[in-house]
């Protein structure tokens, strides 16, 4: 057994109520395994610092239903106890069946055909078989709160709602009126969270900031914790939460086959991986060596490859540029044929400049003749883009799944782009994109989860055996 944490809408403290609860399993020096539902990467960067504990992306868009399965056994049976944060509202998803599904089975694809709630949180629920636990946001109701709570359980039969937990709750005289309208559902209160004042994670243009850039975390995560002791009914929740892995098959052993050492730039600017992506490039034999483009004097020695994940860099873009020593060395090892992944910041990084919100611009690596211009407008959502030529990870023709998230746009767009892209639950074209000139990069906006399409880290991999066979060493 484990628990999904689902909000009745986004906003409604889902993030806050999750690391409550993990904070306070953490206290009680219990090991628990974390879970995120969707592509996001800041949530989970917050669960990992609580627990101790790499958070995994449960996504069937960017993986598969079987992926999910999978994933989910093999980590939550190493753990004692395991806890799913949804994503948006229960039954926020995507339609699926809009398009091929490419490596994924015919079978899962017709099962399929009928979601209009592929991906939300309740479909996770449903594969995994989990009961859900509903945050209401009751600042601004009362009465109604029973309703809300009503309409949820009802909608879909094969969701079962363990119960609620009510958050920013006025006073007591608010917790009486939300108690007698529950009443009558015979539906379990499992938490009660008081309006907190002095317990506020900030946020910026893409969602909160990430842990690496709060000071005062460890301090807001012990008073999460000591909210956590007095407002769960931790003797109904604890066996809810208590682990117990799904019957089947695990992730499979993968073997060591591409001895070579791979430069992940991860700091302040730089910190979107999916650690199943990490996972994997270590599994087929690469030695990661993680360093930081903020910080560091040169990029680390004698390296076959290079990972530039997402992140802000537009938040850093001076520091970047005042790094000149790093920004020449990374150009010079591409322009030598060091194999690349640069993934939305990443790829900002390779241009030739940052312009941010304030019009400044900041030197980059020069590498890709354009420039990243932030604005006000968010591009979001999932894609499914299709190889318009062999390229560093796929080859033509090849269709991948990935998710789009940034406010920057580019000021010239490449002659012979990586991918022809549509939005995921319809045909709606959204252009081409992604830079594979010199052919030895992929640089694109779309981020990937290799988890089903574990032969493009492969293919990288392999592509950097050569450059360490060839004894091109930076």
């Amino acid at each position: 057994m484990a628990l999904v944490i689902a909000g009745e809408r986004s906003g409604v403290g889902k993030t806050t109520v999750t690391l409550t609860l993990l904070a306070s399993l953490r206290r009680r020096d219990r090991l628990v395994q974390s879970f995120k539902v969707g592509p996001d990467y800041i949530d989970p960067m917050f669960h990992r610092h609580v627990t101790g504990r790499a958070c995994r992306n449960l996504d069937p868009v960017l993986t598969s239903e079987a992926y999910v399965q999978q994933c989910f056994a093999h980590h939550s049976q190493l753990s004692e106890y395991a806890l799913v944060e949804g994503v948006m509202g229960l039954f926020d998803g995507v339609k699926e069946g809009a398009g091929e599904q490419g490596s994924r089975g015919a079978e899962e694809k017709n099962n399929a055909q009928c979601l209009t709630d592929f991906a939300s949180t309740a479909h996770i629920a449903r594969l995994l078989d989990l009961p859900v636990v509903l945050v209401i946001d009751c600042s601004r109701l009362s009465g109604s709160v029973a309703a809300i709570a009503h309409g949820y359980r009802s909608f879909d039969p094969r969701i079962k709602i363990a119960g609620v937990i009510l958050n920013r709750v006025g006073s007591d005289r608010h917790l009486s009126l939300l108690k007698d309208s529950l009443e009558p559902l015979q539906l379990p209160i499992l938490g009660v969270m008081r309006r907190q004042d002095n317990i506020t994670i900030p946020d910026r243009h893409l969602g909160l900031v990430p842990t690496a850039e709060l000071p005062e975390l460890n301090a807001l995560i012990d008073r999460l914790a000591d909210l956590g002791d007095s407002c769960f009914d931790w003797q109904r929740l604890l066996p809810l939460l208590k682990s117990e892995s799904l019957s089947g098959s695990t992730s499979s052993s993968l073997s060591p086959s591409f001895p070579v050492k791979i430069a992940v730039a991860r700091d302040r600017a730089f910190n979107f991986y999916y650690q199943d992506n990490l996972d994997l490039l270590q599994q087929l034999g690469a030695e990661l060596v993680f360093w930081s483009p903020l910080e560091d004097a040169d990029i680390p020695k004698d390296i076959q490859g290079m990972y530039f994940g997402g992140g802000f860099p537009e938040v850093f873009a001076q520091q970047l540029a005042e790094n000149s020593n790093v920004r020449d060395a990374v150009k010079t090892a591409i322009l030598k044929g060091i194999p690349t992944i640069a993934e939305c910041g990443g790829l900002m990084y390779l241009c030739e400049q940052i312009i941010d919100f304030e019009g400044k611009s900041w030197s980059m690596a020069g590498v890709l003749p354009t420039s990243a211009v932030m604005g006000g407008r968010l591009t979001l959502g999932y894609r499914r883009a299709v190889a318009l030529q062999d390229n560093l990870l796929v080859k033509a023709n090849t269709t991948v799944y990935g998710h789009e998230f940034h406010r920057s746009h580019l000021t010239l767009t490449p002659t012979q782009p990586l991918f022809e892209t549509s939005r995921y639950d319809c045909e709606e074209n959204m252009g081409c994109e992604g830079w594979g000139l010199p052919a030895n990069i992929h640089a694109s906006y779309v981020h990937q989860h290799w988890g089903e399409s574990r032969e493009i880290p492969q293919q990288f991999l392999k592509k950097c055996l050569k450059v360490a066979s060839s004894g091109t060493l930076i």
